[in-house]
């Protein structure tokens, strides 16, 4: 885990979130006290727990993209999960263990890269081998054969001969000259029960029945024809899965779960029940009200600290972080069970965002829309000219729009740059034939795009 101090936490989730100044501090402390608590040794390092976080705020100010670009800063494993998918299916609805089955496989996904790295060079070199080897068929030890002067030809000499054409052959194929010939391979391939079974909901099946069911199915082999560069990418694959200590990438993932792991749970208003603090209970067995209590009580023990069961091993969610988010408009975090609250110390209240807020998203960021759009059309050999009037003029009808609409914060900025580019996007490979190199958008281009509809009530429910 980078050791980042929560100034520069802060400093870099700037770069990417506008505003939410307080929702950045709070996220940034939470991080460092990860770290200040492995600094700790003995019993006091165990009693230390993480900070746990509710955000709430209107939907588009930024609640998940601070969350996904702390887990990049930090190189966490993260994983997104919606609240209200728990709802879905049976009484306590869906298996809410399988978040940290979802985080350790991306921790293993994470640290299996990283030991690939470490052993890219020998499997690149292995590869390289079997490679000479398709290319040169009959690579096993010669025997000694007849030379046209009637006595034989030693083994020695054959085989001499014969290292002189591999060294060719490898030198051809880091100058990248036979990549282009074809070569027959074997290709091993065995399904996963995660995607055979999907529709049987193999997320929600014990991990011990899961790893049955994936031993139970046959490996696949199969003899494929490609090219020798395709061919190098397999074959690297394949050696780099032979030199991974697969035993060590999973102990090392499970490390990293639990001690550097972040859950993002979005949409934790959809399982609070308004005015209950999610006490009582309202309605028959089967009221939504009491589906939403039976979810907080199943995310209960995993907030607060248990043992899950994974295909990979156990997981300890104790110092797992859990960053929860929601609009609650209809609730109030008050509205979630007493114990659940209580899982959460922190709370930050993330603000709507306003034109000025618009314009700074639509100037600073370095993937801020117009900028993509600007390198987009790049391609095309057309130049976007963004003038200060056509950047106000977005935030103005955003702003508008979001008041007179829905508020769904940044996001309709999104909405409202596709419709100005529309046309252009249309147009561009035509233009850029006809010679016309430059587009410049000002506040008139702007309004001529998007101001008719904007002003139309009906028209822009639908389009904007």
């Amino acid at each position: 885990m980078n050791h980042l101090t929560p100034k520069q936490i802060v400093e870099q989730l700037d770069r990417y979130v506008i505003g939410q100044a307080d929702a950045k501090r709070a996220v940034a402390v939470a991080i460092r006290n990860r770290w200040q608590r492995q600094q700790l040794t003995g019993e006091m390092a165990g009693e230390v727990y993480p900070k746990n976080i509710i955000m709430s705020g209107p939907t588009g100010v930024g609640k998940t993209e601070i969350a996904r670009r702390l887990a990049k800063l930090t190189d966490a494993p993260f994983v997104k999960v919606e609240a209200s998918k728990f709802t879905e299916v049976g009484y306590h609805g869906r298996d809410v263990e399988s978040m940290v089955r979802d985080l350790l496989d991306q921790a293993v996904t994470m640290v299996r890269a990283e030991h690939a790295e470490q052993v890219a060079v020998k499997a690149k070199e292995a590869a390289a081998e079997r490679l000479v080897d398709l290319l040169l068929p009959g690579s096993t030890k010669p025997e000694p054969r007849p030379s046209t002067t009637g006595g034989y030809v030693s083994t020695e000499s054959s085989g001499e001969r014969r290292e002189q054409v591999r060294e060719k052959l490898r030198e051809q194929l880091d100058a990248g000259t036979l990549d282009d010939r074809e070569v027959e391979l074997n290709v091993s391939n065995k399904p996963h029960a995660s995607v055979m079974f999907a529709n049987m909901g193999i997320d929600q099946m014990d991990p011990q029945m899961s790893d049955m069911l994936e031993r139970m199915i046959p490996e696949q082999n199969s003899r494929r024809r490609t090219t020798v560069s395709q061919a190098r990418h397999i074959l690297t694959e394949q050696e780099t899965e032979k030199l991974l200590d697969q035993d060590k990438v999973t102990a090392e993932a499970i490390e990293r779960t639990e001690q550097g792991g972040i859950i993002f749970l979005d949409e934790i208003d959809k399982i609070a029940v308004s005015g209950g603090s999610g006490g009582g209970t309202s309605g028959g067995g089967g009221s939504p009200d009491v589906s939403r209590q039976g979810v907080q009580r199943d995310l209960l023990p995993i907030v607060e600290g248990t043992n899950v069961t994974t295909r990979s091993g156990v997981v300890k969610t104790d110092h797992i972080l859990f960053i929860a988010a929601g609009a609650f408009h209809a609730t109030a975090v008050s509205d979630l069970m007493p114990e659940l609250q209580g899982r959460f110390p922190i709370r930050v209240e993330l603000s709507p965002l306003g034109e000025n807020d618009f314009v700074r998203i639509l100037t600073e960021p370095g993937n801020a829309l117009p900028k993509q759009q600007k390198a987009l059309l790049k391609v095309e050999g057309l130049d976007v000219v963004f003038e200060d009037s056509g950047i106000r003029a977005v935030a103005q009808i955003a702003a508008k729009a979001n008041a007179t609409l829905e508020n769904i914060g940044a996001r309709r900025l999104m909405t409202i740059i596709e419709k100005v580019f529309e046309q252009i996007n249309f147009d561009a490979p035509e233009m850029a034939q006809r010679g016309e190199t430059t587009v410049t958008i000002d506040e008139a281009f702007v309004k001529e795009q998007v101001q008719a509809i904007a002003e139309d009530k009906d028209l822009s429910r639908f389009v904007l």
